[in-house]
């Protein structure tokens, strides 16, 4: 079943003009066509074309189920955009098809990158959304200052990755319980400066390790989701 995004499906019956567009023009559904319409909070509606149209194609909703994500935790993954915007646009269309609930781009002292685009960002989510077969899109925060961040993240575990050898750091296999809330910190291309890290570990954030190599940024984030959803998976099927 063909999936398109519509926010606003049930106030307007119509796919908004993009989806309109993919629908007729590169698709060619017809009318009485079958398709499947998310509106990016975890609904799908099962549709039928009623008039299709390039800039508005008119649908009827025959049916609508809740498609829950496929892991409970919270996952929060922060990080400081590299100067190549190129990898942090692979990295938000990975996170999502790997599952994310939030994803931060941080504003460290060390960044070199300072502003994103949204609307780029908001079309890769919702790309990635759509090709993982997903309902529910992440929450997404362009930039915040890192400070501002780590006085108000509430989630129940925090880890962050931190590049210094002086610092002890424990295995992100071992450290993570696979069931709480989490929050993943991952600093920029020159990491975290000492300042930052001792307010982060104030801050209940525990320094720790994704393997044996230096990674870079983009890499680090995409390893750690991956291992907290292998380390989410263990805990479930021990349940």
């Amino acid at each position: 079943m063909i999936r398109f995004f519509a926010p606003d499906i049930v106030k307007d019956s119509a796919l908004p003009e993009g989806e309109s567009a993919h629908c007729c023009r590169v698709l060619r559904l017809k009318k009485g066509a079958e398709i499947e319409v998310v509106d990016g909070n975890g609904s799908v509606y099962s549709c039928v074309i009623v008039e299709p149209n390039p800039r508005h194609t008119c649908v009827e909703i025959v049916d609508v189920h809740v498609q829950p994500l496929h892991w409970k935790p919270y996952i929060t993954l922060a990080i400081a955009p590299t100067k190549n915007i190129d990898r942090m646009e692979w990295l938000a269309e990975k996170a999502v098809e790997i599952g994310v609930n939030r994803l931060v781009f941080l504003n460290c002292h060390n960044n070199v990158r300072r502003v994103v685009k949204r609307e780029r960002f908001d079309k890769i989510l919702v790309s990635a959304m759509k090709q993982s077969l997903k309902a529910s899109i992440p929450e997404f925060t362009e930039m915040i200052d890192f400070k501002d961040f780590i006085s108000t993240d509430t989630s129940t575990k925090k880890f962050v990755g931190y590049c210094d050898s002086s610092v002890e750091k424990i295995d992100f296999a071992k450290a993570y319980d696979g069931e709480s809330d989490i929050t993943i910190m991952v600093g920029p291309e020159g990491d975290f400066t000492r300042e930052e890290i001792e307010a982060a570990f104030n801050s209940g954030f525990k320094p720790v390790t994704f393997g044996n190599t230096r990674l870079r940024t983009e890499t680090a984030g995409l390893d750690a989701l991956c291992a907290t959803h292998t380390l989410i998976s263990l805990k479930a099927n021990d349940s």
